[in-house]
This record gives structure tokens, C-alpha cells and sequence, in this order.
């Protein structure tokens, strides 16, 4: 049976789908896109975390590295990655949970099993399973597996993709899938490529694919002020929509919940300083598509994470 890396499992979302779901986070993302907000998910392999606030400056987690990896400095416990050979001996002794790791193995089974606790509030709901990331087509196998068990279960399932994946993969995750939602972060590959360290070529002509097996697809574009909220941009991946035949696309004010969690993985955040844009800038970008095409064909929304 196949195993995945899971960092986290947020159970009685009503943001992710229909009705009340369960969303399984899988480690591992081919792409480095500037504004993640999951910066934990990046990594396919689990990593240690540093939550300072919990932190009692006891020091046990300096003492008892092997490699000298631990630091402090003041009330602030630093890891040196370069040293660090996972051991977990720092993880293990803490008592506070200062120190967690993050990434879990688990079976298809063991996080069905998960999984169905809350079944009840998916049949009462029209809920389900949502899986996100990271890139969950990263770990293609074991979510493919899971996708297979959920469907002869009767459970709902949806996905949180970026589409960057062989297409062999997309194509067999959206013959299994009820819903995805599939992000369109740039529709010219150089920038795209400046954004997220990857071209878009693959992301869009997957996205064409699958739109002629998977009816129910959601486009996202994730509006970065600055980076990819300009208005030919916004036309131009509304256009693209609705000649493929996808029927909505929801604009995602960027926000930075997950700046916070650099730090805790000992990387810089380099987007400081950015900020939301204004109801007033989304609401301008949402006209641009609806004079753009047949609202008929295509809606627009605007969704707040």
C-alpha cells in the first residue's frame, strides 16, 4: 500500500468545497511561488519547525543535539540546517512543543481511517475530502490510491492544484476527482516563471486537457499586488478560460496569514511588507473580466481566504 507525507489535517473547513470538509495538506511542491503561504509544504520530507512563543528557554534542545545544530539566541531557537541530520532528539525532549515535525508518513489506510470520522458530516452536508498542499499531484501514487478508496466510499472529493504534473498523472487525478480547483497564478510563461520558479506551458496545456474530462473545474488566479494583478494579465487568462470551456474563475486577494511560518523553517519571507489589495482593486479586476467575456460562459467571483 502506498504512503504519503501529510503536515496537516483541518478538519469542519467550510472554505475548501461544498459543504463541511476534511482537508489533507501532502508535502511537496515543485513550485517556489513567492507568496506561499505554506512554506512548510515545499519540502516532500518532513523538516522541524520552531515555534518561539511556546519556548521556555530551558536550553535541553541545545544540549542534547549531536551536531551542535541547535542555537539560541536570546528567546529566539534558531536550527542550522546545513548540521541538522534530523535526529529528533530536540523534538523528542521538548516540552512545550517548541520544536515539531512537520511531516507525517501515513498510509492510504491510516488516513482513510482519519478520514471517516467525520463521514457523517459529509453525508448530512454534501461534504467531502479536499487535498491540497503543496502540490498534492506531487505525491501522484498515493493520492491516486486515496482518491480510489474515497470514491468506493462514497465520499466527495475535491483538489487544490497547481496542474504542474505529467499529464498522464492530471489526467488520471481528474477522471477520479468531483471537483478541482486549479490555480492560474500568470498566463505568460516568462513571468510566470519569475513568480514560482516554473514556465506555465505545462500548467495550461494540462488545464486544456482535462477541461474536456473534468466539468467541474474551478479556476483561481491568487491577485499579488504588483506581481500579476495588472489588467492584461487578468483579460488575457479570462480569455484563455473561456475559449477552453471553464465556466468559473475566482479571484484570491492576496494575504500574508502564512509569513509567520518562514521564520518557524528558518527561511526569509520575501514579500515583506506587501499588502492586500483593496475591495475597490478586486472589484475593478472582476469588471475587467466580465467585459472581457460572456458572463454567460464564464462567472467571476471574488473569494476571500
Amino acid at each position: 500500500m502506498n504512503k504519503g507525507i501529510i503536515f496537516n489535517i483541518q478538519k469542519l473547513s467550510i472554505h475548501d468545497g461544498p459543504g463541511i470538509r476534511t482537508v489533507v495538506f501532502l508535502k511537496g511542491c515543485p513550485l517556489r511561488c513567492l507568496w506561499c503561504a505554506n512554506p512548510e509544504s515545499q519540502k516532500k520530507a518532513p523538516e522541524i519547525a520552531c515555534f518561539t512563543n511556546r519556548c521556555i528557554e530551558c536550553g535541553y534542545c541545545v544540549e542534547v543535539c549531536p551536531k551542535k545544530a541547535v542555537h539560541k539566541d536570546g528567546k529566539v531557537t534558531w536550527i542550522d540546517r546545513d548540521l541538522c541530520d534530523m535526529c529528533l532528539k530536540c523534538v523528542d525532549g521538548c516540552c512545550t512543543n517548541s520544536l515539531q515535525l512537520i511531516g507525517k508518513e501515513m498510509t492510504v489506510d491510516e488516513l482513510l481511517t482519519e478520514v471517516l470520522k467525520d463521514k457523517e458530516f459529509y453525508d448530512k452536508s454534501g461534504g467531502g475530502v479536499t487535498f491540497s498542499g503543496g502540490e498534492p499531484l506531487s505525491q501522484s501514487e498515493f493520492l491516486l490510491e486515496t482518491l480510489k478508496e474515497c470514491k468506493a466510499k462514497g465520499i466527495h472529493t475535491a483538489i487544490e492544484t497547481t496542474g504542474y504534473a505529467d499529464a498522464e498523472i492530471v489526467k488520471r487525478a481528474a477522471e477520479l476527482l468531483d471537483l478541482m480547483f486549479y490555480d492560474v497564478k500568470h498566463i505568460d510563461p516568462e513571468v510566470h516563471k519569475k513568480l514560482t520558479g516554473v514556465s506555465n506551458e505545462l500548467i495550461l496545456k494540462n488545464l486544456k486537457m482535462i477541461s474536456t474530462i473534468n466539468k467541474n473545474i474551478i479556476a483561481r488566479i491568487p491577485v499579488v499586488p504588483t506581481l500579476n494583478d495588472d489588467p492584461e494579465n487578468i483579460r488575457k487568462t479570462a480569455l484563455f478560460l473561456e475559449e477552453i470551456g471553464i465556466h468559473r474563475l475566482e479571484l484570491l486577494p492576496y494575504h500574508n496569514f502564512g509569513e509567520y511560518k518562514y521564520q518557524q523553517i528558518g527561511r526569509e519571507y520575501s514579500l515583506k511588507g506587501m499588502e492586500a489589495p483593496s475591495q475597490e482593486a478586486m472589484e475593478a479586476l472582476k469588471k475587467i473580466v466580465t467585459d472581457s467575456v460572456d458572463p454567460s460562459k464564464l462567472v467571476c467571483e471574488i473569494v476571500e481566504a
